[in-house]
This record gives C-alpha cells, sequence and structure tokens, in this order.
C-alpha cells in the first residue's frame, strides 16, 4: 500500500489496471442464500498457542501460522504485528472485502482500493498485572478512524455511496461498534 510515513493514503494517480475481480455470480448467489436465511450463522474457529516473550502463533485451518508479538516497549520481540495491530488490520481487510463486494455487484470496477487505518488504545492497566485500575469499557480501541481510498469506473458519488454501504454491513466495522458477547474460561 502506497501509504505515508503518518500512516495516511498517499494521493497519486488512478492505475489504468483494475483490481483482480471476484466472481459476480458466486456474489449473487451467496447474496440469496443470505436474503432466504438472514438468521444464518457460522463458526470460525482458530487455535494459539505460546511461544514465550509475548509472541503467540494463530493456526486458522491448514494456512502458515498467524504470528503475534510485541513490541520492544511492551516486553516482545517485535518479531510480527502486535495484537491490536492485528485487529485493525482484520478491519482493513473487511473493509476492502465489503468495499470490493458492494462495487461487484453493483456492475463497478475498481482501479484503486487501499484502507488507512489508526486507533487510539492504552494499556495503563497492563494487562491485568497491577497497572491502573480500569473497566472494560475503558480498556481496548477508544476510537478507530479509517480512510479508504477508492477509484474505479464510477463517478465518486457512487463510490462514496459503495464505501458507506460496506461500512455499514462490514462485520468486523460491526464489531468495533457492538459490545460482543465473550466467554473466556479456562479449558
Amino acid at each position: 500500500m502506497d501509504t505515508t510515513a503518518d500512516n495516511t493514503i498517499a494521493t497519486g494517480s488512478c492505475s489504468s489496471a483494475w483490481v483482480k475481480g471476484i466472481d459476480a455470480e458466486g456474489l449473487a448467489r451467496f447474496a440469496e442464500k443470505g436474503r432466504n436465511n438472514p438468521n444464518s450463522m457460522g463458526t470460525v474457529k482458530t487455535f494459539t498457542s505460546y511461544d514465550g516473550q509475548f509472541r503467540s502463533l494463530t493456526h486458522v485451518g491448514e494456512l502458515p501460522p498467524v504470528v503475534v508479538d510485541e513490541p520492544p516497549h511492551l516486553f516482545g520481540q517485535n518479531t510480527a504485528p502486535a495484537p491490536s495491530e492485528i485487529l485493525l488490520s482484520a478491519l482493513g481487510g473487511c473493509l476492502c472485502v465489503g468495499v470490493h463486494a458492494v462495487a461487484t455487484a453493483r456492475g463497478v470496477k475498481l482501479s484503486k482500493l487501499e484502507v488507512a487505518l489508526e486507533g487510539d488504545i492504552g494499556n495503563p492497566a497492563a494487562w491485568g498485572a497491577g497497572g491502573a485500575k480500569k473497566e472494560p469499557q475503558q480498556m481496548g480501541f477508544q476510537a478507530v478512524r479509517a480512510k479508504i481510498a477508492v477509484e474505479g469506473d464510477a463517478p465518486r458519488e457512487v463510490l462514496e455511496e459503495i464505501v458507506q454501504q460496506a461500512n455499514f454491513y462490514s462485520p468486523m466495522a460491526n464489531c468495533f461498534r457492538n459490545p460482543i458477547a465473550t466467554d473466556v474460561v479456562m479449558a
């Protein structure tokens, strides 16, 4: 992604190439399936093993593990993104998927799609290891900002509508906006 040092999307000329398309007919069938069963839900499963010194490996199916670490100022080895960065990357990926899906459904070809994200987060509670006393709603991301640069064969107004529709229906954006019932127990 072409970004500046402060993680904002750099401006530049639109590429003449289109982003790799998706199966529009398959997308339409998937959408129809959702309309026919609006309460359908799946279960996503992962398995995380701890490597020590705040580094972990999360296994998703048969894919190579997703490595998560912390930077040195948070006592990690800085070998991979931090958990908060992984969370933002999930949001960025989901927004890209949504924008591309909505554009495809509307017959719009895209030539550029980039998402720059930043979030305000702190850890004064030191993960519960003796830091500041905080309530759950005071921890985690307190604000997240996304800037989506999108170009294609549609007017800016249509592209803005596509971005807003993708944002409204984004599963990951809605995870940020809505409380999620989370149950953590000892195995």
